[in-house]
């Protein structure tokens, strides 16, 4: 008897196993359904030791298939709104209540190029600006807030926006989202900058001459009568001189801006390159100063021609001749060489000297106005700061570009590439 009881116990703990084990598969399918949002197949025979296993299947399956509807509807809306405001000038962001980002379109990835994929991305590992931060919690919890500017720094760079935005429920209703217009600033804010420094640049080279001329007159009106010959001959000599300066500057001005504006009103026709060159620089070794150094040119007898503006290129190369000149110390060597490149079809054109050289840290900013690396010295021998500037503005204007290479103590060497006649005039301007 005990025997017989002792299997049938065995039985029903087998039994009672079993079914713990297809239990705990069952309830192992129903979580992996519910985690990978996937419908739940029904098990065959569940029903026999879990009545309640069919009801439940059909719940988790609505439940399942529900969320992937309104899932699917969140990705549709936010599909169709992204389509309707991505060919939009302005940037447009949205992020969820935890900063996640939304919605991004092509504006606002132009701004931040070096995230190309910003959507389900955390918006402080793109806009690095507590500001912008603030402004975005704020937002959120519909305060009232203005268009706002702000910095976003990137490492060296800055990147400037101007925001506005306005909260907006989220797809399922359950939490505030918000949405921003936003523009980018950053040429503006360049242009701005580069605006009150060339004011402040001119204003500072303008006084100069200015206060000369008006200290020396002063001095004249008030003791001219007791002055002797030389001394008055003197003066008006250093009126004169620094008369002459602000001359030049404002012709240099004057150049600058009408090549800066959107019709330069300047004519092109062929251009023996070889022959103009060749002449520039037999012009330029007649001159008292010149006749201290050494000119030469290199020219390869296969140039060609150039579609041009004879005036503009006499002062583009005149200008960097006129530099080799004044700048190097006698005995230098300053040679023109020329090139064809068939490759690019342009024309290199260098003119190279043996003078002092520019500091690597001056190098980049040589073509900016007003800039000198030896500011005393630039301005006793009569430069405006404004010939290097002129210089690039011809080249960009003919099509072409240029650029300086120099050790100190080794020399410099100013490039001019120039695309050939039959690359067109028109040809985009690069830098570099």
């Amino acid at each position: 008897m005990i025997y017989l009881f002792i299997a049938a116990l065995l039985l029903a703990l087998l039994l009672g196993a079993r079914l713990l084990v297809r239990q705990n598969r069952l309830l192992e399918q129903l979580r992996g359904a519910i985690q990978f949002q996937q419908p739940l197949l029904k098990s065959e025979g569940s029903a026999d030791h879990l009545p309640e296993w069919p009801g439940l299947t059909e719940d988790v399956n609505r439940l399942i298939t529900e969320n992937a509807t309104l899932r699917q509807q969140r990705s549709d809306q936010l599909t169709q709104l992204e389509a309707t405001l991505g060919n939009l000038r302005e940037a447009v962001l949205i992020v969820d209540e935890a900063n996640y980002i939304h919605l991004a379109n092509r504006a606002l990835r132009e701004i931040f190029p070096a995230s190309r994929d910003l959507v389900n991305l955390r918006l402080e590992l793109i806009v690095r600006s507590a500001a912008f931060l603030d402004y975005v919690r704020a937002t959120r919890t519909g305060q009232p807030l203005p268009r706002q500017e702000f910095e976003i720094t990137d490492g060296a760079s800055s990147t400037w926006i101007e925001a506005s935005g306005a909260p907006i429920p989220s797809p399922d209703g359950k939490t505030q989202w918000a949405l921003f217009v936003i523009h980018d600033m950053t040429q503006q804010r360049i242009l701005e900058r580069m605006r009150r420094d060339f004011v402040a640049n001119a204003s500072h080279e303008l006084r100069t001459p200015l206060s000369v001329i008006k200290g020396y007159v002063e001095t004249l009106v008030d003791g001219h009568a007791t002055m002797s010959d030389d001394e008055r001959a003197k003066f008006l000599a250093t009126i004169q001189r620094h008369s002459d300066r602000l001359n030049a500057i404002i012709a240099d001005l004057l150049t600058l801006s009408r090549l800066e504006s959107v019709t330069p009103g300047v004519n092109f026709e062929a251009i023996d390159l070889r022959a103009f060159l060749l002449a520039l620089v037999d012009d330029t070794a007649q001159r008292p100063n010149a006749k201290r150094h050494a000119l030469a040119s290199r020219l390869d007898p296969d140039l060609g021609e150039i579609s041009g503006n004879a005036e503009k290129l006499t002062q583009l190369f005149g200008n960097l001749l006129d530099n080799a000149v004044k700048y190097c110390p006698a005995g230098a060597n300053i040679v023109v060489e020329a090139r064809p490149l068939a490759a690019t079809g342009e024309i290199e054109v260098a003119v190279r000297d043996t003078g002092p050289g520019i500091p690597a840290a001056d190098l980049p900013h040589i073509f900016e106005r007003f800039y000198r690396v030896e500011k005393g010295r630039s301005r006793e021998s009569g430069g405006t700061g404004l010939g290097l500037s002129i210089v690039k503005h011809i080249a960009q204007l003919h099509g072409g570009r240029v650029w300086a290479e120099s050790e100190v103590g080794q020399g410099t060497a100013i490039f001019v590439r120039l695309p050939l006649a039959s690359a067109g005039k028109a040809a985009k301007p690069d830098s570099r």
